[in-house]
């Protein structure tokens, strides 16, 4: 029986919206391209996320990535500020699950800028049960010790529990401690996946 429903934040309750913010400054084609190389498709937007850089140290290694775009990189970047929105269903859905009787969590890597600075959009964490943001525990997704410390923390019983997120990598980390997990791509395929677990 599943007691706990695990949500990642990413485009799966908000959407990571780094694209249209690059494009807000007027970034098309290949310079968009190469800004999102140098940055959030990066080795070191993980370390971001994962919060054992400062920002200036993880800017250096944008910027290191791409000397060319440095003035670019700092432009996108001076506020993140619409990097991630809310979806519409985010807090009906978990407010629905918690009236259901089920726990609900999130799971989620994230920086400690992008959760200061995108607070309005991660307006329904209050809603939840609670969960982990990788910068606080300097651990992302899917280092094992991230499952463990949510499972550690909440008492979960992994196979009670499903965890959904937008990355396959993620869900595979997860499996290992014996979680459920959906590849999430919409709310109605995820909607119906748990429906085939029990959850409606």
């Amino acid at each position: 029986m599943i007691r706990t429903i695990i949500f990642d934040i990413g485009n799966v309750l908000a959407g990571f919206a780094w694209e249209a913010h690059y494009r807000r400054f007027g970034y098309t084609g290949e310079r968009l391209g190469r800004l999102a190389e140098a940055t959030v498709r990066s080795e070191a937007w993980n370390e971001y996320d994962r919060g054992v850089l400062t920002g200036e140290e993880v800017l250096q290694k944008f910027i290191r990535n791409d000397p060319e775009l440095e003035a670019d990189i700092r432009r996108v970047l001076t506020d993140v500020e619409g990097m991630v929105v809310r979806y519409d269903y985010a807090i009906p859905w978990i407010e629905e699950l918690k009236q259901k009787g089920y726990q609900t969590l999130y799971l989620s890597n994230f920086s400690e800028r992008a959760a200061d600075e995108c607070a309005k959009s991660l307006d329904f964490l209050p809603h939840m049960d609670g969960g982990i943001l990788s910068y606080r525990e300097k651990v992302i997704k899917p280092m094992p010790e991230i499952y463990q410390l949510l499972i550690d923390r909440y008492h979960l019983i992994p196979e009670e529990c499903v965890f959904l997120d937008d990355t396959q990598k993620n869900l595979t980390g997860a499996e290992v401690f014996g979680f459920h997990t959906i590849l999430f791509r919409n709310q109605e395929q995820a909607r119906e996946e748990l429906r085939k677990l029990g959850v409606d």
